[in-house]
């Protein structure tokens, strides 16, 4: 018996459908992982979570924000802007988790992450920029730092991998340095995420008691803790020496994941004057049929177990 169109019809809707819950799936996910992260929050600590955004709005308005982003996207790519976004801040401020958010509807090819290991030995001798040089965007791309050149104002100067020198020239050099970026038709948007003592301390306790994030707790973090104060001191410096009129900073309130989100994507969107770019409608051709082709069977060892 043939398949009634009905039928055909309810079907291909009800694939569709799947399709779509499936995409809406990928962040249902990370937010599962945050509902784990709050429960052991609760378990090893005092901390009650304050009050943040309604999770139904949460997710329409990140749907909706992300929906921006692919017209922010086109945009970039059809007027061949070059477009960098700096994300700094303390270990376990979020920067990761907005990332992911803006890049998670994107093309890859269109918008990237850079997140630079320790220098190499060579790489030590180079000018300084040299290293993040390569990684700047050409026409049509987007290019987001997890981390940045400003590592010489943060961990390195505070862990004491550069001499004082070596900071005060870096305070000299970057104002020059990012006004040549702009100057060059480079976008430069900076952000720095701000989170209080406490709520990082919570952080890394919920690291070290979660088997899924230690990795992400690394001796240096762990080190770092203990030089709160200093970081404090190091951030303030760096933010009243390159905070410039062509380059400004952007500080995000982060102690809210959620509401840090949704403000610095909101935030981003305005940075750039974008308009959606009309496509051309796509149109599938017919399939061709090969009478002649007859497909080879695949032998069954060659398939991954179906365990699920």
């Amino acid at each position: 018996m043939t398949e009634k169109p009905a039928e055909t019809a309810r079907s291909i809707h009800d694939r569709v459908h799947a399709e779509m819950l499936d995409s809406f799936d990928e962040e249902l996910e990370l937010e599962i992982d945050d509902d784990r992260l709050n429960a052991l929050a609760n378990e090893f600590s005092d901390h009650t979570a304050g009050e943040t955004v309604d999770r139904r709005f949460y997710f329409k308005e990140l749907f909706r924000l992300q929906g921006e982003l692919v017209k922010l996207q086109d945009w970039v790519q059809h007027n061949k802007l070059k477009v960098v976004v700096i994300f700094e801040g303390r270990d376990s401020a979020g920067k990761g988790g907005v990332i992911k958010r803006i890049t998670q509807r994107l093309n890859p090819r269109v918008c990237r992450v850079a997140a630079l290991p320790a220098p190499s030995e060579r790489e030590r001798t180079q000018w300084y920029f040299q290293r993040y040089v390569s990684h700047l965007p050409a026409g049509g791309e987007v290019v987001l730092f997890d981390r940045s050149w400003y590592n010489r104002a943060g961990v390195e100067r505070v862990m004491g991998f550069c001499t004082d020198e070596d900071v005060e020239e870096f305070f000299r050099s970057v104002p020059e340095f990012e006004r040549m970026l702009v100057r060059s038709g480079i976008v430069l948007i900076k952000y720095w995420f701000s989170i209080t003592d406490e709520e990082q301390h919570l952080r890394f306790t919920m690291r070290i008691h979660d088997p899924l994030k230690q990795w992400k707790l690394s001796p240096m973090d762990v080190e770092a803790r203990t030089r709160w104060e200093t970081y404090t001191k190091a951030k303030e410096a760096m933010l009243e020496h390159t905070h410039i009129a062509e380059a400004p900073w952007h500080v995000v309130r982060a102690v809210d994941k959620k509401k840090a989100r949704l403000n610095c994507i909101a935030h981003l969107l305005e940075q750039i004057r974008y308009r959606e770019i009309v496509r051309d409608a796509v149109i599938l051709p017919p399939r061709v049929h090969n009478p002649e082709y007859h497909r080879t069977p695949v032998p069954a060892e060659m398939y991954v177990p179906e365990r699920y």
